[in-house]
């Protein structure tokens, strides 16, 4: 069995890498669903409908642990799916999200003033501000919607991405992590470190999510015992264009992108 990997676009080619570098034995399959891009803008029914689609293809192509990349996707259909969807479709399959970890990290420090910069989805979902209450109750949370940043990062404008960066980072007062709350954000993670006095950490998720991944598999043997290791990596998305490979090629430049069929 594989690892699945899944994101709305190809941000999640982010967290990808970071599961590539730290566990490069294991065999990986990611899916980008760029035909509905962005999931920030789109009905939680919508979303919901999109990701168990994407979630029954990723078990077709062989994937027993799944992890949904997108920020967007975990708030909406995570619980939904670990509750009601796999315990009936696909009881040996695992899916994970990537909230839980991000928060944990973000707390790390002992922050009491936390930023949560994500899609207007996931900032209307409040689970950051829920999962952050719920190891810290008086921690002050403050959460800004992105929408234009996503279509920026896929479009391969990153000028446009930068300026909506620093137009999104002026919202925020005193705060002592950020969290980039969308898996595209890690893109500017240098930029909004440079917007962001050196004293706030910037909760990047590309740069925990492959030892958060490692340290499960520590822990959960008879999930890693049933993972192939080829070494291995196939990207697909629901729709192929020019500014997407342009933008997967960034980060792996020596992999094919394909259509999903």
């Amino acid at each position: 069995m594989k690892i699945g990997v899944f994101d709305s676009g190809l941000g999640g080619l982010v967290i990808t890498k970071a599961f590539v570098e730290a566990m490069p034995e294991y065999d990986y399959v990611y899916y980008g669903d760029t035909l509905h891009l962005p999931y920030g803008e789109k009905t939680s029914g919508q979303i919901l409908s999109y990701t168990i689609e994407a979630i029954k293809f990723l078990i077709s192509q062989n994937c027993g642990l799944i992890i949904i990349a997108c920020n967007t996707a975990t708030s909406i259909a995570l619980r939904y799916l670990q509750q009601r969807f796999i315990p009936s479709f696909a009881p040996d399959i695992k899916v994970l999200g990537v909230v839980i970890p991000t928060v944990e990290e973000a707390l790390s420090d002992n922050a009491s003033r936390v930023g949560v910069l994500a899609t207007p989805a996931t900032v209307r979902s409040h689970i950051y501000q829920t999962e952050l209450h719920k190891i810290k109750p008086d921690l002050a949370v403050f959460e800004v919607a992105a929408p234009k940043l996503v279509p920026a990062i896929e479009s391969d404008d990153f000028a446009t991405a930068k300026t909506l960066a620093k137009e999104y980072i002026g919202q925020f007062e005193h705060i002592d992590s950020l969290i980039l709350g969308c898996t595209h954000y890690p893109l500017l993670k240098t930029e909004f470190r440079k917007l962001l006095p050196e004293t706030t950490k910037v909760v990047s998720q590309d740069e925990l999510m492959g030892d958060k991944l490692k340290d499960y598999l520590r822990r959960h043997i008879e999930i890693d015992i049933g993972l192939s290791r080829g070494g291995t990596l196939q990207i697909l998305v629901s729709r192929k264009d020019d500014k997407y490979c342009k933008v997967a090629n960034m980060l792996f430049p020596f992999v094919t992108i394909e259509e999903a069929r």
